[in-house]
Formats: C-alpha cells, sequence, structure tokens
C-alpha cells in the first residue's frame, strides 16, 4: 500500500466527510430528491428518444454526496492502423472508509457514429468519461431511477444522441462537427494537430493526494465538491497546482485559526 492511500486512510478516520449513507434507505432516497434538482437546474441530462439520461457530471454529484469518487486506473490503446479506440477502467474510492467500492470498464472507437473525425485524444478521453459513468451506474443504478432518470450514463447513448442531433449542413462539413457529449473540435486544423501535444492526465497519487488534503477540516464543503466533480479534468500541471493551492489554504486557514486563538 502506498504512502499516499495510507495518509488517506488516516485523515478520513479522523476528519468526518459531510455525506449520505448508501446503507440507510431515508437518507438516500433524501440524496434522490436533492439529485433530481441538482440535474434539473443545472441540465445535466440529455433526452434520448424521448427519455432523460443523466450526464456524468450528475454521477459524479451523486458519488460525492456519498462519499464516493472515480480514480482512473488506467487507459488503454486497443486500436489497429485502421482504427482509434481506447479501453478505459475506473475505480470508485470510499472517502470516509478508505476503500474500493466498485470499478467499471468501457471503450471509445472512432468506428461508432458520429466519431469518424474525433482525434485521438478526444476518443481517450470520451472511453475514461464512459468508465466514471459506468463505474457509478453499477453502484449507484437505482439512486438514479429513484430521482426519475434512467438508470443508465447519457455517454452510453452518445451515438443515438449524435446520429439525431445531425443535420443536412453538419453532414455536408463533417470537420466541423461538435460531439454531442463532448467539448471539444470534432477535428482540428492540420497545423494545429500537428503542433497539439498529447493529454497527460493527473495520476493516481496525484487524485489520491488531492482526496487526502480535501479531507482536512478546514476545507469546506462546497469547495470540497467543486473540485471532486472535476477530478477527473484535470491534467499533471493542473493537478499540482490544485495540490498547491489546497496546501497553502490549509496553512493559511490553521494559521489564521492560531492568530486567533
Amino acid at each position: 500500500m502506498n504512502e499516499a492511500l495510507k495518509t488517506t486512510k488516516e485523515v478520513t478516520k479522523k476528519a468526518k466527510v459531510e455525506s449520505f449513507d448508501i446503507a440507510r434507505s431515508d437518507e438516500t432516497l433524501d440524496l434522490a430528491k436533492d439529485l433530481a434538482k441538482f440535474i434539473k437546474d443545472n441540465k445535466l441530462s440529455t433526452t434520448v428518444q424521448g427519455k432523460e439520461f443523466v450526464n456524468v457530471e450528475g454521477w459524479q454529484y451523486a458519488g460525492s454526496r456519498l462519499g464516493i469518487v472515480p480514480i482512473v486506473e488506467h487507459v488503454i490503446n486497443v486500436g489497429s492502423p485502421d482504427e482509434l479506440k481506447y479501453q478505459a477502467k475506473v475505480t470508485l474510492f470510499d472517502i470516509r472508509h478508505g476503500v474500493t467500492v466498485g470499478a467499471g470498464f468501457a471503450v471509445c472507437s472512432n468506428k461508432e457514429s458520429g466519431k469518424k473525425f474525433y482525434q485521438e485524444f478526444a476518443i481517450m478521453s470520451m472511453a475514461q468519461t464512459r468508465a466514471v459513468g459506468k463505474a457509478y451506474r453499477n453502484i449507484l443504478a437505482w439512486i438514479i431511477r429513484a430521482a426519475g432518470y434512467e438508470p443508465t450514463p447519457a455517454e452510453e447513448m452518445d451515438y443515438d444522441t449524435n446520429k439525431s442531433a445531425a443535420t443536412p449542413a453538419v453532414l455536408a462539413a463533417p470537420a466541423q462537427t461538435i460531439p454531442a457529449m463532448q467539448v471539444v473540435p470534432a477535428e482540428a486544423p492540420a497545423v494545429a494537430a500537428e503542433t497539439a501535444a498529447p493529454v497527460h492526465y493527473a495520476t493516481a497519487s496525484q487524485k489520491e493526494e488531492i482526496i487526502r488534503l480535501l479531507n482536512h477540516p478546514v476545507i469546506t464543503r462546497p469547495e470540497k465538491t467543486k473540485m471532486l466533480l472535476n477530478i477527473n479534468r484535470l491534467d499533471e500541471e493542473r493537478a499540482l497546482q490544485s495540490i498547491a493551492k489546497l496546501r497553502k489554504a490549509i496553512d493559511d486557514r490553521e494559521n489564521g485559526e492560531k492568530a486567533a486563538a
């Protein structure tokens, strides 16, 4: 067991994580009501064939309220010379008890409908996003259903969304298509594609350190929720910046409390 995980477990024993208890039906039903409002207010669902599917951000919010956060274990290139294809594995970590409580696998390929012009980094990113949703679905599907939504992450329905969203103008110029579930250009200009550097996402140890710092008593619940919802979008540089900011905030607040005393 590495030192970061040991530290995470020691801190979670001392600092109470503000969350619902998945083992208590009354609390999780309260969470379902809160979740339904959060998804509606923030427009975190996608309509596919008349049904509402929750985006991965909604699943992450539900998980964070239960003290369960996703960690990307690996992203593997399983493609071929004529296909871009990635497989991702995500595990779910219970920050209250310091244990892994679930996992999910997912793949993404440029052979899927609507992804013909995706760049490699976008295919890799979508595989991770789907794996996050899949991992949460395996343990939280009933809560999402109780909130009034379909118990399948919207990203798994991505092919339907792309197909129904297509228009003649878009089909005439596929290079300008904006993927329905991905906030990146479907195809960048040729010059940009040659100079674009690969994205190096935050490592597991960086995420564990962020989680450890977030559990410090001086970190507020809104700060914790915001960071957890975006933890899988951090690259290595931003993760280092986040760790530095959290450490500074903790030091400043602790010193402020000592001075006040």
